[in-house]
């Protein structure tokens, strides 16, 4: 692994944990086992730092989108995938982070917009007319709109916790995605939804 990518893979482990502003160079040059000079030599600061670290881990998740949103398989088994990658991204997430890069780090925040925008709601506007054609969702529904709210639950999600919150983040995200999809189903897509749940529990 190359030093660049090295720093980047410990500075996101840090963050997921601990938050963003908890976590100083020392920190991340500590769990590296390199100099804080070193760190200083591939970034030039921690904002830039930072702004690597988000973009690699949205990167990862467009890889992980555009995998699921082309795949042939039947519309319900794509939003029990989808449940599957909720669980795994957001339960040893420190709740703290989007709302810290949403107020100290800028370009790292506008980099996540342009992700919902370019990848993220179209991806999912695609998944709902799908349901749509296939009668599991009301026909009546706009799918960019549902797939902008949807966006939005996942940012506002995150201002709801505080820094001593009890809530599980994995578990929120697991509710508020619950709430949105019986939005959506007819039915037929209820019962299709529940069947799929029982099959994987």
């Amino acid at each position: 692994m190359e030093l660049r990518d090295k720093i980047i893979t410990v500075a996101t482990g840090l963050f997921r944990q601990q938050g963003i502003r908890a976590v100083t160079m020392d920190h991340i040059a500590h769990q590296a086992g390199i100099s804080k000079k070193t760190i200083y030599r591939e970034f030039k600061d921690k904002s830039e730092l930072v702004y690597m670290t988000f973009s690699a881990y949205l990167e990862e998740h467009e890889c992980k989108m555009k995998e699921l949103y082309q795949q042939e398989e039947e519309i319900m088994e794509h939003f029990i995938q989808m449940l599957r990658f909720i669980k795994d991204r957001f339960s040893d997430m420190n709740p703290l982070i989007l709302n810290e890069i949403q107020r100290y780090y800028p370009h790292a925040w506008q980099r996540f917009e342009q992700f919902k925008k370019d990848h993220a709601i179209k991806g999912m506007t695609k998944m709902l007319d799908r349901g749509k054609e296939s009668g599991y969702f009301r026909a009546s529904l706009n799918s960019e709109i549902m797939a902008i709210m949807r966006m939005e639950q996942i940012s506002y999600s995150y201002s709801i916790f505080s820094a001593d919150s009890n809530l599980n983040m994995a578990e929120l995200q697991l509710q508020i995605f619950d709430h949105f999809i019986h939005g959506l189903l007819t039915d037929k897509g209820r019962a299709a939804y529940l069947n799929k749940i029982n099959q994987n529990e």
